[in-house]
């Protein structure tokens, strides 16, 4: 995969240098309080500010172009921060629901604080206490987007309370389907549609329209984001189940010990013989990397990860032909070409 393309990078130095400030500020302001405060509030600027693509933001920023904003306002600066820390929030509490060790290849906010409690040998349970804090850093998070969303207009508003409610049903969908371990193609894509589809691409398009006053462009939007959003989540279940641990800042095959429930596993069952979901049956357990081997080798032989592929080019080309239907504002056509370009693409 090539470098991220300057319409992402450009958007994203703007926006991580005002989420610098924003987190200086509130680490600043709390410590005056109690400087124990200090801790968790570090552990979300580390979080926001230890990498990420920014793609929210570069989304966010874009459908205000295409709304015919101007590029160079900083008037969509707040709403494009406020999509960067509810990702936090989401991060943060996901770590936790999926115990996750590391998060671009840190330890996650919620090891962070176990290791504290061990270190400063205080009384209680150390998981429990970890996971608490860690609950509160995405809350912290949380509240700290809807300040820097600041006072929009109504129709901002709705999109704002449309995502975030996405997001929370689509995670609720995540976790049962992980439990019930049976999860279909269908199942899968229900989850897709809200928890990341919507969240991280179509979402974004909107506000930044309707900041820009064009709110009637959500459904145009939608029909570029819905598909290329889609694209999104299964090239990440494919590195959730292949990726290189060394880009991806996880372990290899992190999703097959979560057993998430992807499309890709529930195409794999599918077509999967006895033997074969004998192997695929073990997704969820304490696997070894002869196992995580063993799993990516059916959905191989399965065609599971070819299919994969072949919808992504599919729903990458519907996204695409979607485009020609927006308005082309200060460059937005050639930025959306290009992000999309970036995010079926991505190694991490």
């Amino acid at each position: 995969m090539g470098e991220a393309p300057e319409q992402l990078t450009s958007v994203a130095r703007r926006v991580e240098a005002e989420l610098q400030h924003l987190l200086d500020h509130e680490r600043s302001t709390w410590a005056k309080l109690d400087t124990s405060l200090d801790e968790p509030l570090g552990d979300l600027a580390d979080l926001v500010m230890s990498g990420g693509k920014r793609i929210r933001p570069a989304y966010c920023h874009w459908g205000w172009v295409t709304g015919g904003g101007d590029p160079d306002s900083a008037d969509p600066l707040g709403a494009c921060c406020a999509l960067e820390l509810l990702h936090a929030f989401a991060l943060a509490h996901d770590d936790v629901m999926d115990g996750s060790p590391t998060r671009r290849g840190f330890p996650t906010v919620w090891v962070r604080f176990i290791e504290r409690h061990d270190r400063r040998e205080w009384q209680g349970e150390s998981r429990r206490f970890g996971e608490a804090a860690a609950i509160l850093v995405g809350d912290m998070a949380m509240v700290m987007a809807d300040r820097a969303l600041g006072r929009p207009s109504s129709a901002v508003r709705d999109v704002w309370d449309d995502l975030r409610t996405e997001l929370n049903m689509g995670q609720f969908l995540d976790v049962v389907g992980t439990s019930r371990g049976n999860v279909d193609a269908e199942g899968a894509r229900r989850i897709m549609r809200n928890k990341t589809a919507g969240y991280t691409i179509v979402r974004p398009l909107q506000i930044g329209a309707a900041l820009a006053g064009r709110p009637e462009l959500a459904d145009s939007l939608a029909a570029h984001g819905m598909p290329l959003g889609t694209a999104f989540q299964l090239r990440d279940d494919i590195l959730g189940a292949f990726g290189d641990p060394d880009l991806t800042g996880k372990p290899v095959g992190d999703d097959l010990r979560e057993a998430k429930p992807t499309v890709m596993l529930a195409h794999a069952r599918e077509q999967a013989s006895a033997a074969q979901l004998e192997v695929l049956a073990r997704v969820g357990a304490d696997l070894t990397d002869d196992d995580i081997a063993a799993i990516q080798q059916v959905m191989v032989d399965t065609g599971a990860l070819a299919r994969s592929e072949a919808e992504i080019n599919e729903l990458f080309d519907t996204a695409i032909a979607a485009i020609d239907d927006l308005p082309d504002h200060g460059g937005s056509h050639d930025a959306l070409h290009a992000l999309a370009d970036f995010v079926v693409a991505r190694e991490s």
